[in-house]
């Protein structure tokens, strides 16, 4: 009922609609082959294939090692492009941790909500992106996750930025497998990228144990040394190659 003033009945403003919050996908159910497939991403995979792989030539290595079912992919970031490695690596969907900022903007954001991406607000340790993947994962699903935190436009590349803390949380929580990557160079205009998956790390032992916060961290340092390794062993294998071929 409108209230009095002044022995006038007071009248409510209309014409201030609050902001509609805009929607945004998380879960996606699993189809009769048990994938859970994103329609809006193999859109994205089709739409941009060519044109990426035109500008920002590159070769996966130890793709296929990627199954079916829950994952959390932890690699080092370069450019927005780092997104799609992973895509290409399965036909189903992928969810990706990434700032909250970014799921305002106007391209961006519209896909990104399409896709189920997770925001982060602060270090991926925030408790919404935490409990969002938890529930990606614990549904069958596959988040991505870039632990710089943002793009390494430092030096050479060469070192990577400091890793923030969660993946290796997620990981043990729900008895998740890691796929490492490690994108060797920084991505360039017309030059191939060089992008290294490892096998999964089941990080069995830290299961049914009471975890400090430094166990945590201990695990999380794991998969950070993991891909200087990976690059390591990459770039000594190529470095074969090239004597092999010199001697011939």
């Amino acid at each position: 009922m409108a209230q009095e003033r002044d022995g006038v009945p007071e009248r409510k403003d209309h014409s201030a609609k609050p902001e509609k919050e805009k929607k945004r996908k998380l879960l996606f159910p699993a189809n009769r082959k048990g994938k859970h497939v994103m329609h809006y991403l193999n859109f994205l995979r089709f739409l941009f294939y060519v044109p990426h792989f035109l500008i920002y030539p590159y070769k996966l290595y130890g793709h296929k090692k990627v199954e079916q079912g829950p994952c959390i992919y932890v690699g080092n970031h370069y450019c927005l492009w780092d997104i799609f490695y992973p895509a290409r690596t399965t036909d189903e969907g992928v969810h990706f941790i990434m700032k909250e900022s970014l799921l305002h903007k106007p391209f961006v954001g519209t896909w990104a909500r399409n896709v189920g991406a997770i925001p982060a607000m602060r270090d991926g340790k925030d408790m919404r992106t935490v409990m969002d993947a938890l529930k990606v994962l614990k549904n069958g699903e596959k988040v991505s996750t870039f632990p710089e935190g943002t793009r390494n436009k430092e030096g050479d590349g060469e070192t990577f930025l400091p890793f923030h803390g969660g993946a290796a949380f997620l990981a043990i929580k729900t008895r998740t497998p890691v796929i490492p990557f490690v994108i060797c160079n920084k991505p360039r205009v017309w030059h191939v990228t060089h992008v290294v998956f490892g096998e999964p790390m089941e990080l069995t032992e830290y299961y049914d144990r009471k975890l400090t916060q430094a166990d945590y961290d201990e695990a999380d340092e794991k998969l950070k040394n993991r891909l200087y390794e990976l690059r390591a062993e990459h770039r000594a294998m190529l470095a074969a190659k090239k004597n092999k071929k010199k001697r011939k």
